[in-house]
């Protein structure tokens, strides 16, 4: 029977065999969703570079060569998991979702009720006390909310030329992060089925 020990060394075995360029890009993934998790798990103050570290099974100084700082490392993280997300949010509908609108609105809460969500969070309550952070946790914030509703459009088959279209996405959306806003303190399942339930009756009817 293989050791926790022996399993190591051959895992650092595979690494090696990997080229240098496979190799950090690898290391490069795993700190980020390290980062991620250890950012929903233990919050801003509790995610060092070093905690992160531990947590990919990189050294300190290999975190630190992708990532000199620790604001590139947690703003680089959550903005590769929100493209992930994203990534996955549209394979879930590759023929688009027009006639299931309600799957839609249930796949866009989701996004805001999972560990993504809880890292961001984290993030965004540090950007408010930590001016170097603050733009750059703006920035991003932007750039992924432009590309969520992209996204949402194009699965509802939203026609935004109509009046009132592009708020009715834009509110199922700030609904959307409102729920997972709700869900961080307790679990909020069954109110939250309730309120897409009826958030998709709204998006249907509006959305025609």
């Amino acid at each position: 029977m293989r050791t926790t020990a022996d399993r190591a060394r051959g895992s650092r075995a595979d690494r090696d065999r990997l080229p240098k360029q496979d190799r950090s890009r690898a290391t490069r993934q795993r700190l980020l969703e390290a980062a991620v998790a250890c950012l929903a798990e233990h919050g801003w103050a509790g995610s060092t570079v070093a905690v992160v570290a531990e947590r990919a099974g990189v050294s300190r100084g290999a975190a630190q060569h992708h990532f000199p700082t620790r604001e590139d490392l947690f703003t680089a993280a959550v903005e590769y998991v929100a493209e992930e997300r994203s990534t996955a949010l549209r394979e879930l509908f590759p023929e688009g979702a027009e006639g299931d609108r309600r799957a839609v609105v249930t796949a866009l809460v989701d996004l805001y009720t999972g560990p993504l969500f809880r890292a961001a969070l984290q993030l965004w309550v540090a950007a408010s006390n930590e001016e170097q952070l603050r733009g750059r946790v703006t920035e991003l914030e932007a750039r992924v909310g432009r590309e969520t509703h992209r996204i949402a459009v194009d699965l509802l088959g939203a026609d935004e030329s109509r009046p009132g279209v592009r708020e009715t996405v834009q509110g199922l959306l700030d609904m959307a992060r409102g729920l997972g806003l709700a869900n961080v303190l307790t679990d909020d399942t069954a109110r939250r089925e309730r309120v897409v339930a009826q958030w998709a009756d709204l998006v249907e009817a509006s959305l025609g």
